[in-house]
């Protein structure tokens, strides 16, 4: 056996400034129902009506309702049906999901001023996502990077250390950054030897594919809000927000490959392991007003800035090879590599705004409806290159990437309704329902031959378009003198086109079907006071 360990700086001497690409930063974008049983029981649908803290992620003007200091904590179980087990992961988790406190100070007969702090699970990252036997014609993963050679988009060359890389031009000494680590593997594991050449690199047919992936971790958010109220007529709120990144991802691809002439070729493995972590800040402020004295009917307006995210990735990548590549003259074989790398860079992600209205029918029925837009396509991967004058760390936006971004990804609207029926005054029986539109285009592309650090530092090539999501909640709520308990469900499915990697370089790929059906059962305890 030849066994072949590659180090991140055969591929850079030094590693001056890097960043992501548009489908790797995309899973940080958006967040999850998520919060008080009682938030989610209604859809979300909280932003007009408000006097519920999960309000402080949206429109901060709702804590300005509350008339009591208040206290509640969320936990609850989290299931995916589309799935199976993979990487010792389970289909089903428990998840502690909202914390936090509302501390109310009467400042006259009709006034008060709010503050609140909260904590929520903004996201779960918990998935697995698998693509079983699919077909491949004419393509494969390891031919994707010796078409790139061929078509001119890097020149593929022997370094002075013995490592195949992919250079601008064939008499440039300066890499390509669309050249990415999984080149690197694929060029420096599935080359063999030549007689006349020293080495050739071609690639190979590949027949068909098989991919797991086990997503797991958290955005954890934590809002502080000030807030408050004049005369019961016009409530405000602003919160910083600070947010708490952990991701970790492990995917297995392998491809079976074919000779020209239809011999079976083998096949090659990779795994690939990534970590994102890091914080993120961000700013929140909205109103809510009642437009007639005497009407319970209230307008929400709230704006959020976008998330500035720092965060650094980690990843450990590895090719095993049963193919008949990576032939060496002395008779053996080349039977793996791996790569490993870490970096940091910046993220920020779209504004988002929002309009919402509520009614309350005397003191059994409460109705709200919001609507949300976030320009997903505007969000930035940046470049981290050093400090400015002043000592500060310095990026600036990936222009290549962020062009790329504008094709992809797409404007976001979100629609909530929700209701609340009290038929005693201790017990509410709420339903909801949530839309999100699409934010990927439909031929949205991970285009691995682009000028960009986002894909120099890419150790897979497989991407998502996910579309639409709908969500359908249902809840139940008791009061028991200063105690509350809440119990929510949510139904949530989104379906998408996965790609192992981009289908338009060479040979025939089809996208496969994918979907991520979620369960998840939400329980408050509240504690008024």
């Amino acid at each position: 056996m030849k066994k072949i360990f590659f180090a991140a700086l055969a591929m850079a001497v030094v590693l001056p400034a890097a960043a992501q690409d548009t489908y790797e930063s995309g899973r940080l974008l958006g967040s999850d129902l998520n919060g008080t049983a009682r938030y989610v029981g209604m859809g979300g649908a909280m932003e007009a009506l408000g006097a519920d803290i999960s309000t402080t992620s949206s429109n901060p003007a709702g804590i300005g309702l509350f008339r009591h200091s208040t206290m509640s904590a969320s936990f609850g179980l989290v299931s995916q049906a589309d799935a199976h087990e993979f990487d010792g992961r389970s289909t089903s988790n428990m998840s502690f999901d909202q914390a936090g406190f509302v501390y109310s100070m009467r400042m006259d007969r009709t006034s008060f001023l709010n503050f609140s702090f909260n904590y929520h699970k903004s996201r779960n990252f918990n998935q697995i996502l698998s693509v079983a036997d699919h077909a491949l014609r004419e393509v494969s993963s390891n031919l994707i990077t010796a078409e790139k050679d061929l078509q001119g988009h890097y020149c593929l060359d022997m370094s002075n250390d013995g490592y195949i890389l992919g250079y601008k031009s064939a008499t440039s000494s300066q890499q390509a950054l669309n050249f990415s680590q999984l080149d690197y593997l694929n060029a420096n594991v599935l080359a063999d030897d030549d007689v006349d050449y020293g080495w050739m690199y071609n690639g190979m047919n590949g027949d068909a594919y098989n991919f797991d992936r086990a997503h797991r971790g958290w955005i954890n958010e934590f809002d502080f809000t000030l807030s408050g109220n004049s005369n019961d007529r016009v409530y405000w709120g602003v919160t910083a927000g600070i947010y708490d990144v952990k991701y970790k991802g492990y995917s297995e691809y392998t491809e079976g490959l074919r000779f020209l002439n239809g011999n079976d070729g083998g096949i090659v493995s990779y795994g690939d392991y990534r970590t994102i972590k890091g914080t993120g800040v961000d700013i929140k402020a909205g109103v809510i007003v009642r437009p007639v004295e005497y009407s319970p009917f209230r307008l929400g307006l709230y704006i959020n800035t976008p998330t500035w995210y720092d965060l650094t990735t980690d990843n450990t990548t590895a090719l095993y090879n049963q193919s008949a590549l990576g032939e060496l003259l002395d008779g053996t074989h080349i039977e793996m590599g791996d790569i490993e790398n870490s970096y940091e860079f910046r993220y920020y992600t779209a504004w988002k705004f929002g309009l919402s209205l509520g009614h309350t029918i005397g003191n059994n029925l409460a109705i709200g409806a919001t609507y949300e837009f976030s320009d997903y396509g505007a969000s930035q991967n940046r470049v981290k290159d050093g400090y400015d004058y002043y000592g500060n760390e310095d990026s600036y936006k990936d222009n290549v990437m962020k062009r790329n971004t504008e094709d992809v990804l797409k404007g976001v609207s979100t629609l909530k309704l929700g209701l609340e029926f009290k038929p005693v005054p201790e017990v509410a029986l709420r339903l909801g329902y949530n839309y999100i539109s699409s934010a990927y285009a439909e031929n949205g592309v991970r285009d691995q031959t682009l000028d960009s650090y986002g894909v120099k530092y890419a150790s897979t090539s497989d991407y998502v378009n996910w579309k639409s999501t709908n969500r359908i909640t249902a809840g139940v709520g008791c009061k028991i003198g200063d105690m509350n308990l809440d119990v929510a469900y949510q139904y949530s499915t989104t379906d998408g086109t996965f790609y192992p990697f981009q289908p338009n370089l060479t040979g025939s790929l089809d996208a496969a079907s994918v979907s991520n059906k979620r369960h998840q059962v939400l329980l408050t305890l509240g504690y008024t006071f």
